[in-house]
């Protein structure tokens, strides 16, 4: 086995640790704690981007093994129609059945990774969305503290990498911007009120004239 599939073997068996780390039954609040580490951690969003290109270069391998899978079965089917005598014709027949052989064991290994990063994704869509609705039992039953940060983290969860920060920066240029807003609706409230004191006043003074 070559090097990069020897790396994709590697990811695979990393695959299947996370894929039975997220399976096993755990408490509510360790499943919030570990969803809201997950949510937060700048290393794990770094890992996420890394993995992505990753599994492109791995997609590519997949394309290549299923390429090479055909020329093969092509090659093996002409190797049976070839009138060369026994002995050649069985050890080329061999030849081409172990290339057959590392072929599709090539295919076979990165189309599994791709599927279970598939099914990884979406077994933590389904966790965490579970969660979620676990948290708003809660919170309607009275059960969730007042001030629980983590209750608040479990509902960021799963906006990781870039997009998760832009929403956040977005969030707090909304919250600037409403108060600059009330400041705005203070100081022009103030202002009518000055306006209308003055025109008060020399109403008064033009009276007593």
């Amino acid at each position: 086995m070559t090097l990069y599939y020897s790396l994709v073997f590697a990811l695979l068996v990393f695959e299947m640790a996370v894929f039975v780390s997220l399976i096993i039954p755990l408490p509510f609040t360790m499943k919030r704690k570990l969803f809201s580490f997950i949510s937060e951690s700048p290393i794990i969003a770094k890992l996420q981007y890394g993995l992505k290109i990753t599994f492109i270069f791995i997609l590519i391998l997949f394309v290549d093994s299923v390429n090479r899978v055909y020329r093969v079965q092509v090659e093996l089917s002409q190797a049976k129609h070839q009138q060369a005598g026994p002995g050649v014709a069985g050890s080329e027949r061999m030849e081409v059945q172990a290339r057959k052989f590392y072929s599709q064991r090539n295919m076979y290994l990165c189309g599994f990774t791709l599927f279970l990063s598939l099914i990884l994704n979406r077994t933590y869509v389904m966790i965490l969305d579970t969660l979620r609705l676990e948290q708003e039992v809660k919170d309607m039953k009275g059960e969730t503290p007042k001030n629980d940060k983590n209750a608040a983290k479990l509902g960021e969860a799963g906006e990781l990498g870039e997009i998760g920060k832009l929403k956040k920066q977005l969030a707090e240029k909304e919250k600037d911007l409403e108060a600059m807003r009330k400041q705005s609706q203070g100081l022009s409230n103030e202002y009518n009120r000055l306006g209308d004191q003055m025109t008060q006043e020399d109403g008064s003074n033009k009276k007593a004239r």
